[in-house]
């Protein structure tokens, strides 16, 4: 069997990547994160045709990688590298509902969506717009 690594990561490979890595992101993966992705993975229609299975692999590849001193660079390497520019807001707004999730976002969380806006260049207005729809989603009573 193949290396997962030695094949391209597909968009929505790349998607799941940057949710697991931001729930991972304060070493204490919720079950409100996990759910979070599950949904989407299940609802949106961005993953109508994505093979389910393929969370697991990137969930460990993303998990050997923050193992590493440089691996989230690698991430944000092989995430450029596999991810259409159209679909990088796409991938932030899927960070931030991750890590809106739980009601609670973690210093660890906000320094690593700081990174993804940089990475992905995603606008400083085009990001509030993205964060405060995440905000209003999981807002609680």
């Amino acid at each position: 069997m193949s290396d997962p690594l030695s094949h391209p990561l597909s968009p929505q490979d790349c998607l799941v990547a940057v949710m697991i890595a931001v729930s991972v992101s304060d070493e204490d993966i919720r079950t409100a994160e996990l759910v979070k992705i599950e949904g989407a993975v299940n609802n949106l229609p961005i993953f109508a045709n994505y093979d389910i299975d393929r969370v697991k692999t990137v969930s460990q590849t993303v998990f050997d990688l923050f193992e590493q001193e440089d691996g989230l660079d690698a991430l944000f390497g092989l995430i450029r590298d596999n991810l259409p520019e159209r679909l990088n807001e796409t991938a932030y707004a899927l960070a931030c509902d991750v890590a809106a999730s739980d009601g609670t976002l973690r210093e660890s969380e906000l320094r690593l969506l700081e990174e993804i806006r940089y990475e992905l260049t995603i606008d400083r207005l085009h990001a509030a717009a993205i964060e405060r729809g995440a905000r209003a989603r999981h807002i609680t009573l």
